[in-house]
């Protein structure tokens, strides 16, 4: 089942044709899809980096905040939210 909004039970996974690769330029990483380059910043690139299709979006959070010692709601929500906007756009697939 594919849904466009990220929820706790969704699994992750970039979009098909859309690859994620380390910038040389910049040093950091970028997301390639069809006709669509998107600059990751490292918080982008941590959550993305999550997911693979195995890990849950509660996964992924629950990574985040032990990682960084964040307030597990501000991340939940934004990862959420993060996903969402990614999903519309066809960057990341959410099952």
């Amino acid at each position: 089942m594919r849904t466009r909004e990220a929820v706790g039970t969704t699994r992750p996974r970039l979009g098909p044709h859309v690859r994620m690769r380390p910038d040389r330029a910049s040093g950091g990483w970028v997301l390639l899809g069809p006709e669509t380059v998107v600059v990751l910043n490292r918080t982008g690139h941590a959550v993305l980096e999550r997911c693979d299709g195995e890990r849950t979006v509660d996964d992924v959070v629950a990574e985040l905040v032990a990682l960084h010692g964040a307030d597990p709601a501000t991340v939940d929500e934004q990862v959420r939210g993060y996903l969402t906007r990614l999903a519309a756009r066809n960057l990341v697939a959410l099952t």
